[in-house]
């Protein structure tokens, strides 16, 4: 019985690993948060439409525009890149910085995208900043060369009930949100806070990206 018995107990550890491997080949894997979910389905559908060589410039540029006002909240971020200079701007000053600025950063945000025609997103993870809201991790993988480095670019989405918008990305650590932000109140810092004149220079600015 003891000759048996010894012969048996050297398999018990791989028994056990087996019963385990069959336990967790079971189960469901774990699901990607709703923030990484949006990001991956929803960017890129912009790279999609960027990629697509059967569209006209015009047509490209009028789909990435639609697809660019579903995927951010605009006005949330035009107010932000105000800062402190908000709150002392007249309601038709702000209102006509923010038609402004919706038409300037659709036309940065394409450019930005605009480098990345012909790869890939990959999710790579994500964390909170707050309840209701998460920065996804990604990257940009070029199939074409398969050697280089990927581009880490990350989103700031915020949950908005069911709803979710982008506020913010980052291209390899810079927040393009927070660079307007810095940008914008200097300006207005050297400009006595005139709202009026920075909505006449990023108009001009949206004209030299066109």
């Amino acid at each position: 019985m003891r000759g048996l018995l010894s012969k048996q107990q050297p398999l018990l550890p791989f028994l056990f690993a087996m019963a385990l491997a069959l336990v967790l080949a079971g189960r469901p894997a774990l699901a990607a948060s709703p923030a990484e979910q949006f990001v991956a389905d929803n960017v890129q559908k912009g790279l999609v439409i960027l990629n697509n060589a059967q569209l006209s410039k015009d047509q490209r540029r009028e789909q990435f525009r639609g697809f660019l006002l579903n995927l951010t909240d605009i006005r949330m971020i035009a107010d932000y890149t105000l800062g402190q200079y908000r709150r002392t701007a007249s309601p038709a000053d702000l209102a006509a910085y923010e038609v402004a600025f919706k038409d300037y950063a659709l036309s940065v945000y394409q450019s930005y995208f605009n480098k990345y025609s012909g790869q890939s997103l990959q999710v790579t993870g994500s964390y909170a900043l707050a309840p209701d809201e998460t920065v996804v991790k990604t990257v940009m993988v070029d199939a074409k060369k398969p050697s280089s480095k990927p581009l880490e670019v990350d989103f700031r989405v915020l949950s908005q009930g069911s709803h979710m918008v982008v506020v913010d990305f980052s291209v390899e650590g810079v927040w393009v949100r927070e660079l307007e932000r810095n940008d914008f109140t200097s300006f207005l810092g050297q400009n006595n806070g005139n709202v009026a004149l920075l909505t006449d220079s990023l108009k001009k600015k949206t004209a030299q990206f066109k």
